[in-house]
């Protein structure tokens, strides 16, 4: 159906999208980690290599940051930013 799940079950509100090995990946989600966990939201991690639509749209911007569908944030991610976003 599309809809991201986290671990738990829940629909997760941010998708990291990025690839292995990708130390800006790395990074990005580190900071949707804490920042999900702070504010109770669920994330999700697809890689490129697995989807190649999404390597068509994103494979200059990784790691690329979704919340609720939409792109948030791409190379960095701001974490301030993003909890404004999941807390709004």
């Amino acid at each position: 159906d599309g809809v991201p799940v986290g671990e738990d079950g829940r629909v997760a509100r941010v998708e990291i999208i990025g690839k292995p090995d990708c130390h800006r990946c790395a990074d990005a989600e580190a900071v949707v980690a804490a920042v999900c966990a702070e504010v109770g939201a669920d994330y999700v991690v697809h890689s490129i290599l697995d989807d190649p639509g999404l390597a068509d749209r994103y494979w200059e911007q990784i790691p690329v940051v979704l919340v609720d569908g939409r792109q948030h944030d791409f190379w960095r991610v701001d974490p301030d930013r993003l909890r404004a976003s999941l807390t709004s």
